[in-house]
């Protein structure tokens, strides 16, 4: 590892890679993530070009030094955990907007690219980039490795969806490109398929193409309460059931409205009880029709008058419980204590059940929980704080016993099959992985694994091991 480093420091200059202990803590250990380990990375790279990251993959393969990816340190399953040290590839100089396409609604980004400047800075061109998943700084990198869903998935689908082609680094440091720039293609392997949502096993993305929507015509966004969960999660699935062209269909339990009142950070009090949030998009005429007929479907699950915003500006305001919800159980926690927060997705058929019966047993550990989801495509939250040397094993039962629950109704523990999750597999969940897929399915991934890093230098041990 140290003459991996030497060489770097030798081919890309002094300010290319770091031995600080302070960056080297901030790249191996998160306050977002459930699981965290007791070893960190040996050095942190900055590459500057996907020519420099090359580099950087080449140096590591000769001297057989672990690469993991990073991007905005959000993963809530170790995804960039350092299990083996190795070199921590930080794509904080990569930023920048390389190329658009407005006359055909396509975009050429690099890693560090937020979703929220990405649309600040096209929305002159009635164009944005979709999909919205929470944080307004979150990368388009770390978007890309897990598949993420987020709030707007129920209409425009996953991150794959939206992925034209990506310029990969292998882990020797050869370059490829997945595709050329049309929006669809037949000619081989689906390479932007196998390589969003791999979690930065097989290779480094430095640059993404990806499609874009026209800015809808009109908008909404609306809110209701449900006196129980099971009746707010009824309506939510009915809703999609129905083919109602709903931008976001969002859960909030009772637990997560209170946080949200004690923070104050929204301007209002919400009433403590499930809550359901909408967004509506398209003409004038289809988002009233849109509205109505989601008044009809909460009326029958009986939920409360559904209130609706179409001002710019109100809109933000009774948005805003959704986007303060995982900063609010953060402000929460007490010194010394951790959160853990996970995620299942079930076919919808089967999502009250699940959400039901988690709520129940969320509320039995007698700790601070709550729930959130973007339950129209099937898939939610659970954020549990607790104190760390008392809990964690009845926290982790908890949580264990919702993902096998979730499987058992052919579901996901996260990403990879049914509906989408959005946490990904990393350290935290690869005990699930056969149980969910199969060793058949798990065997071709150790295949495929093997053919494009033979040393498992590409962010070893995580998705599943050897």
């Amino acid at each position: 590892m140290k003459m991996a480093i030497q060489e770097i420091h030798q081919e890309l200059g002094e300010d290319s890679i770091s031995t600080d202990d302070e960056d080297l803590k901030m790249h191996g250990y998160s306050e977002w993530s459930s699981i965290n380990i007791d070893r960190l990375p040996v050095a942190v790279a900055f590459p500057k070009s996907t020519a420099e990251v090359a580099t950087i993959a080449r140096v590591c393969h000769k001297y057989k030094v672990p690469m993991i990816p990073y991007s905005g340190g959000s993963s809530v399953e170790g995804h960039f955990a350092a299990a083996f040290g190795g070199v921590s590839v930080d794509f904080l100089n990569m930023s920048d907007i390389v190329d658009f396409h407005p006359e055909d609604m396509d975009i050429v980004v690099q890693p560090s690219v937020s979703w929220m400047e990405l649309n600040e800075n096209i929305k002159s061109s009635g164009l944005f980039f979709p999909v919205d998943p929470g944080p307004p700084d979150e990368k388009i990198l770390a978007h890309l490795i897990t598949s993420t869903s987020g709030t707007n998935a129920v209409r425009y689908g996953t991150m794959k969806d939206w992925v034209v082609n990506l310029t990969i680094v292998l882990p020797d440091g050869k370059i490829i490109k997945t595709r050329q720039r049309p929006r669809k293609s037949s000619a081989g392997y689906n390479l932007n398929g196998l390589f969003t949502g791999s979690e930065g096993t097989l290779g480094f993305v430095t640059e993404a193409t990806l499609k874009l929507a026209a800015i809808p015509q009109e908008t909404g966004v609306g809110m209701t309460t449900f006196k129980t969960i099971r009746d707010a999660t009824n309506a939510a699935t009915q809703i999609v059931r129905q083919g109602i062209p709903v931008g976001a269909v969002e859960l909030l339990d009772d637990v997560q409205m209170d946080v949200i009142n004690k923070m104050g950070a929204t301007g209002r009090t919400w009433k403590k009880l499930p809550t359901l949030f909408f967004k509506f998009s398209g003409t004038k005429v289809g988002v009233q029709d849109n509205i109505e007929d989601v008044r009809k479907i909460v009326e029958e699950n009986h939920g409360s008058k559904l209130e609706v915003e179409k001002d710019k500006a109100k809109q933000a305001v009774l948005w805003s419980a959704r986007k303060e919800a995982l900063w609010s159980m953060l402000c929460m926690r007490e010194s010394g204590h951790e959160v853990w927060s996970t995620d299942v997705a079930v076919p919808l058929s089967r999502l009250p059940d699940l959400v039901e019966i988690s709520k129940r047993d969320l509320d039995k550990l007698g700790l601070f929980g709550s729930m959130l989801g973007h339950v129209g495509d099937g898939n939610f939250h659970e954020t549990i704080l607790f104190n760390g040397n008392e809990k964690r094993e009845m926290v982790s039962k908890c949580v264990h016993d919702m993902v096998h629950r979730a499987i058992e109704m052919e579901g996901t523990c996260t990403l990879l099959i049914t509906i989408k999750g959005e946490h990904g597999i990393g350290l935290g969940k690869k005990e699930f992985m056969e149980k969910e897929v199969g060793e058949g399915s798990l065997s071709v991934m150790r295949g495929i694994k093997r053919s494009l890093d033979p040393f498992w230098l590409m962010n070893p041990g995580k998705v599943f091991d050897p």
